[in-house]
Parts: structure tokens; sequence; C-alpha cells
């Protein structure tokens, strides 16, 4: 009887790590990915120009995107495809390397963006690789909002 309810108690222990595991995956993706969004904001307004170009607001944006987005891949593993709220499809685990090498390419096309955007005329001509990238993980692989 007691190895019964050791065995029962260690099963739930278990199923608690789990259950905190996958929270915590999604938890931690949300913040990163809610930080990237707030990185893309003063790109935006300059973009729009609603804010005047500032090369180390631009610099210091691609830099959090670059990084932000290598940790990303790792924070979408197989057993968070659920909970937390999370607008992730399950195309993402279809389709997992394509998901992954959009992540790389996004960093990628900011470190390239940092190297090449001095002022408002190379901002304008170079952001569209980050922000294409972007644009094609929330059309492929996150919840339309309602």
């Amino acid at each position: 009887m007691k190895l019964r309810i050791a065995t029962i108690a260690g099963l739930v222990v278990l199923g608690s790590g789990f259950a905190v595991a996958q929270t915590d995956a999604i938890a931690q993706r949300k913040a990163i990915l809610k930080q990237m969004g707030e990185a893309t904001k003063p790109i935006a307004a300059m973009l729009k120009g609603e804010a005047k170009f500032d090369q180390a607001v631009v610099q210091k944006s691609l830099a959090a995107i670059a990084d932000d987005s290598k940790k990303l891949p790792a924070l979408f593993p197989a057993d968070s495809k659920t909970g937390g709220d999370t607008a992730a499809l399950p195309k993402i685990w279809e389709d997992k390397a394509k998901f992954d090498d959009l992540f790389a390419k996004l960093a990628a096309a900011a470190t390239a963006a940092q190297g090449t955007i001095k002022d408002e005329a190379s901002l304008k001509a170079n952001i569209g690789g980050v922000l294409g990238n972007c644009k094609s993980c929330h059309d492929d692989f996150r919840a339309k909002k309602s």
C-alpha cells in the first residue's frame, strides 16, 4: 500500500513538473516576443514619420531582435503546443524546420541591417528583410487575433 501511495505521489509530482515546464516555455516565449514587439515600435514610428531617425535606437532595437530571435526556437518544445493562452499554431511543430529557419533568417536580417542602416533613407531601404521575416512568421505560424 505504501509503495502504491509513493508511486502515485511520484507521478503527481512528475506530472506537475511537466505542466510547469510547459507553462514556463510558453511564458518565456511570450515575454520574448513581447520584447521583440516593443523593439519594433520605435522603428515603426520612424518609418511613419512619427519619430525622428535615431541611429542609436535603431541599433539597440535591431540588436534586441537579433538576440531574441536566437533564443526563441528552443522555447517551442513539442510539449508546449497548448496551454498558457498561446497563439502558436500546430503548424509550428508540423514544419519546425521552416519555423526555426525563419528565426535564423530574422537574426541574420537584423544583424545585417545593423551594418547598413545609418540614416532615414537606409532605414527605409534595409528594414524590409527584418519586417518581412516578422510578417512571414505571424502569417504562417500565429493564430489570428479575434
